[in-house]
């Protein structure tokens, strides 16, 4: 029965041995990764994605990531050119170049690359904001950026690390300071909103001027309009009336030539009736005159009146 025993264990050891060498021996590298293995401390080979096989207690693999991955710079605070402190805040973007030469530039030509690229960036800040006022520093971000990448492209040049972008995070100056800059923002958010308060008087008062002087103008216009108007109705009815004294002087001289005197008393009683005058005629005086104008005459406003007749004298007495 022992011998059985130690028959069957003498099987399984070894086939057991053999699998988990197999197993510890086969590495799996992602598509995210690059990997370097080494034997026995040395460099021995460069590992694409896919599965690889080691040399079980002999070789070592180092799988390195080559995705885009951000780093934070630590927080501190920088003195401007006109001597006021801020604090700046940034973050940084980096990936390690797939290529054989920069994985393993990136883990033997530098030793934790994430912490050297923090302390790169508070260097370089301190330098770039150093020497800059704070009015140009806040509205300069993007030439902060620019300088802070390039600055750290030249220094990790043989790391095998492309720096991708780098980022001001934030960038406050101190709270008194800040205080007292919303003050200012205020009063010239105010004094714009004055001036721009003043000028919408004064263009409604130029507009309010430039109506009045249009109605003016208007009412001008009007005036003299009316007043040729009626310059012209005067001339007309001027002319009229020399139209007509002309053609009664033509009609007294043509018709009335010997009888002026008679044509006059017939106008004077034409003009006396066309105002519904009652005209007293003594009886027997110029009826005939009145007979002659009966187209123009209502004969209900003739009243004859019988003459008077002379009073006789009586004879003295003797």
């Amino acid at each position: 029965m022992m011998v059985d025993i130690i028959q069957v264990m003498a099987m399984v050891i070894p086939l057991v041995v053999i699998v988990y060498v197999v197993v510890t021996s086969l590495r799996i590298v992602r598509p995210t990764e690059r990997g370097l293995v080494e034997r026995l401390g040395k460099y021995q080979r460069f590992v694409q994605p896919g599965i690889t096989l080691l040399v079980p207690f002999v070789d070592r693999i180092i799988k390195v990531n080559i995705t885009e991955r951000m780093t934070p710079v630590q927080r501190q605070d920088v003195i401007t050119r006109d001597k006021v402190f801020m604090a700046v805040d940034a973050v940084v973007f980096y990936k390690v170049k797939p290529e054989e030469h920069s994985v393993k530039a990136s883990q033997y030509f530098v030793n934790n690359y994430e912490s050297q690229i923090d302390t790169l960036s508070r260097t370089v800040l301190r330098d770039i904001i150093g020497g800059m006022d704070m009015a140009v520093a806040n509205t300069s971000r993007p030439i902060i950026n620019a300088k802070l990448k390039d600055a750290l492209d030249e220094q990790t040049r043989d790391w095998g690390i492309e720096i991708v972008r780098a980022e001001i995070k934030d960038l406050e100056p101190p709270r008194g300071l800040m205080s007292s800059m919303e003050s200012v923002l205020k009063a010239d958010n105010e004094r714009q909103a004055a001036e721009k308060t003043a000028i919408a008087q004064a263009t409604l008062a130029s507009g309010e001027k430039n109506a009045s002087i249009q109605r003016a103008e208007g009412m001008k216009q009007a005036a003299i309009l009316q007043a040729e108007g009626q310059k012209t109705a005067t001339i007309a009815i001027a002319e009229g009336d020399a139209e007509a004294t002309k053609l009664r002087n033509e009609a007294l001289t043509t018709y009335f030539k010997d009888s002026a005197i008679t044509f006059k008393q017939l106008e004077t009683i034409m003009t006396s009736l066309q105002n519904n005058t009652k005209i007293i005629v003594p009886e027997g005086k110029a009826i005939s005159l009145i007979l002659n104008e009966q187209e123009n005459l209502n004969k209900s406003t003739i009243i004859p009146v019988p003459s008077t007749p002379p009073q006789q004298t009586k004879p003295a007495s003797k």
